[in-house]
């Protein structure tokens, strides 16, 4: 019913994409002009609104890279409470920084986690403030054509490949289809986990790759859940009855793999980067005692819990758990993709070639 009202926003999109195809034929022919740094830089975006896993694949490229690079991010800071440039330290809060890159922070503590709303701006302070960078992750910017990255990685969703979709607001992209010419690695999210070699070849052929194209297939996969406030505490949640607290741009992954993997579940969702209140707090608190299971917990993730954190107080002794999700790779095609990195960054004559 949604899809079908969508249908009648036509109008809209057609002007809308018409305004993006002006922009991006403007960078083309660099009457706007894009910036290109000497310099390792890999871009993650995507074509559309909505989540197709930008933030855990860039904590798959810290995690790729932090043992032997000096590793850097820069975000925007959705819904931060501050403006312009900085750079997260023992102080900051979601609120500073915004929830994913606060995410990006307690996960990786020997990271240089960075926000700007200008990357153009951005990248230069970084470099100046931590020298020792080797290379920076842009986390959705995708459309910021003021910067060149080296590398693009583009997601799409399984569910919803961006061959299939729509300019908004009858569809869900903000970005025409045939900037996915952009990107050098296409990524399919989402994907389920017996997907055939058949379906493989039918969207690399739908997603009309040029030769300088590489495409690969992910799975969503969840690590063990872990207390909110303290990671080394874990839980098996298979044997427990959950109160999901969401506030992510789509659930039904997660929502699906519950169902699947546990006895059942309620949930309260939210909207997506919700800023969580203390009648927040009480509602949850009041529903999960209402619970009539004797194996029961709360159960959130990474992006909620960073804004779940400053109270402590309120929630310390609940039994409210985080469930982290990343990014598996299908066909045995992960380490195809780290070498494609690896390369990347060594074309670069630096400190690290």
């Amino acid at each position: 019913m949604l899809r079908s009202f969508r249908y009648l926003l036509w109008p809209i999109s057609f002007l809308y994409g018409f305004i993006i195809k002006l922009r991006n034929w403007l960078f083309d022919k660099q009457i706007l002009k894009s910036s290109s740094f000497n310099f390792p830089i890999i871009c993650v975006g995507n074509l559309a609104t909505g989540g197709t896993g930008k933030t855990p694949m860039t904590e798959l490229l810290i995690g790729m890279l932090r043992e032997k690079y000096k590793v850097a991010t820069i975000s925007r800071g959705y819904k931060r409470k501050t403006k312009g440039f900085a750079i997260a330290d023992e102080t900051s809060t979601a609120l500073d920084i915004g929830d994913e890159p606060m995410q990006l922070h307690l996960k990786f503590p020997g990271a240089t986690i960075a926000v700007g709303e200008e990357r153009l701006v951005a990248v230069p302070q970084l470099l100046h403030d931590r020298p020792e960078t080797d290379v920076i992750i842009l986390d959705d910017a995708f459309q910021h054509r003021s910067i060149n990255a080296g590398l693009n990685i583009l997601l799409t969703d399984y569910n919803n490949l961006y061959t299939r979709d729509f300019m908004l607001p009858a569809g869900d992209l903000r970005d025409v289809r045939s900037s996915a010419c952009r990107a050098q690695i296409i990524i399919v999210t989402k994907c389920p986990s017996d997907i055939s070699g058949e379906d493989k070849k039918k969207i690399s052929k739908e997603l009309k790759l040029s030769e300088n194209q590489q495409v690969f297939f992910t799975e969503i996969a969840y690590a063990p859940a872990h207390h909110l406030f303290d990671r080394f505490q874990k839980t098996d949640i298979t044997g427990a009855h959950s109160l999901l607290i969401c506030g992510i741009a789509n659930p039904k992954p997660l929502q699906e793999f519950l169902t699947d993997h546990t006895p059942g579940f309620d949930m309260i969702r939210f909207g997506d980067h919700h800023i969580f209140k203390i009648d927040d707090l009480h509602d949850i608190i009041k529903s999960f005692n209402k619970l009539e299971f004797p194996n029961k917990i709360i159960l959130t993730t990474e992006k909620d819990a960073v804004r779940l954190t400053k109270y402590e107080t309120e929630l310390r002794d609940l039994p409210i758990y985080v469930l982290p999700m990343v990014h598996r790779f299908l066909f045995s095609e992960a380490d195809k993709f780290h070498h494609l990195i690896e390369e990347f960054i060594k074309t670069f004559n630096n400190k690290i070639a």
